[in-house]
């Protein structure tokens, strides 16, 4: 069997394919802006799609399972090769993993004509592989610090299996939509633990020699373990409403660390860069989302509990996933680390989509208006992103 120098040398096919971060950061912005398109006028009755599930669920289907893994594959795909000293993958074994993704997305437009079980084997194709495939290379460079992102990847795949098992027993996600939220946003607080303080303190050391960020300690630790436990609670309390209050009370607790982490980052010192100020901007909607997701579960403002999961979902995976796509494109196709106009403004775009989206949660009375404005904002922001990058992605690296 070829090693993957061998691949990658001989590999003499579209530039696509030749790393990781570019079938799935274009094919991933193109579907998060077709999902909320076409969903918008599906929930309002606008439209019909042959699925076997409710616009709802299809939409919260394809943004967690959909969207994020194709963001998360992108970035692992690129990343793990710098984490274990390994070449990337790249070619054919590219285009069999992009394949199952995309067999996935066609499966779910058509679940309608679809056996529930083939659906699911389908879909779940694509994560059972991307989670192999990770292990393998950690296993192989003897990247053990790392098994905590491939304990993520894993278990979106659980929470996907659970999302179908669950719409298929009782015609509703109760604990495999939270679950997936839950997990994605451990992966941004870990990974994002990560890049915006080094991406920061890479910046400030260059740029604006001053106070710089502050290294990974005990106090961090602390954060993402109360954020972990309270995650854990808020997926439980669907089944077991005694967990409400304690929930609550962790889930602020875990928002109100996780802005002192925010803050010991320098974020403020960033503000002449957008490239690095918008990774600060994206984390804030995690203890944001914790707020508001503790509120809800004290007060039982339905409203709420909608605009925390929009704040964690619209706001914290939407805008990072751009913030790091954005940077990961320039960066690997051998554009300046700045953010130029369009750029900023695929921010501006998904930071009022956030807004917007968050507003509808509390005004219902406005909230179609709202959320066809914050529809088209988020729309703007990924179709933006796959014309200004689209280029970067597709064509070989000057």
């Amino acid at each position: 069997m070829a090693t993957t120098m061998e691949q990658l040398r001989a590999w003499r096919g579209p530039a696509f394919f030749s790393y990781g971060f570019r079938p799935f950061f274009f094919s991933g912005a193109v579907l998060a802006a077709l999902l909320i398109a076409f969903w918008v006028p599906w929930f309002l009755g606008l439209i019909a799609i042959p699925s076997a599930f409710p616009p709802v669920a299809w939409h919260s289907h394809e943004l967690l399972f959909g969207y994020v893994p194709a963001i998360v594959a992108g970035f692992l795909l690129t990343a793990v090769p710098n984490w274990t000293g390994r070449l990337p993958v790249v070619g054919r074994p590219l285009i069999l993993l992009f394949s199952l993704w995309l067999a996935g997305r066609a499966a779910m437009v058509v679940s309608a004509l679809l056996d529930p079980l083939l659906l699911a084997l389908l879909v779940l194709a694509f994560p059972v592989a991307l989670a192999g495939l990770i292990a393998r290379e950690i296993v192989a460079g003897s990247n053990w610090r790392n098994l905590k992102v491939l304990a993520g990847v894993a278990l979106l795949g659980v929470a996907q299996a659970l999302f179908h098992y669950e719409i298929w027993r009782v015609g509703r996600a109760v604990h495999g939509d939270r679950l997936a939220v839950g997990v994605t946003i451990m992966l941004i607080m870990i990974v994002g633990g990560r890049i915006v303080p080094s991406f920061t303190t890479n910046w400030l050391k260059r740029e604006n020699p001053g106070r710089q960020p502050a290294v990974f300690d005990r106090f961090d630790l602390a954060a993402m373990f109360v954020a972990g436990a309270a995650l854990a609670a808020w997926v439980a309390t669907p089944l077991h409403p005694t967990l409400e209050v304690p929930a609550g009370l962790m889930l602020v607790a875990a928002g109100a660390l996780q802005v002192a982490r925010l803050a010991r980052w320098a974020g403020d010192r960033t503000l002449a860069e957008p490239l690095v100020t918008v990774l600060h901007v994206a984390f804030a909607f995690v203890p944001l989302g914790f707020l508001l997701s503790g509120y809800a579960l004290l007060s039982g403002d339905v409203g709420a509990q909608s605009a925390g999961i929009h704040a964690w979902t619209a706001g914290a995976v939407g805008m990072m996933t751009l913030a790091v796509m954005t940077r990961a494109t320039r960066g690997h196709s051998g554009r300046p680390l700045t953010a130029p106009l369009a750029t900023v403004l695929i921010y501006v775009a998904v930071f009022l989509a956030a807004l917007l989206r968050i507003a509808a949660a509390f005004l219902p009375e406005h909230s179609v208006a709202l959320l066809a404005a914050a529809g088209i904002a988020w729309v703007l922001a990924f179709s933006g992103f796959a014309v200004a990058y689209g280029g970067m992605l597709l064509l070989p690296r000057p």
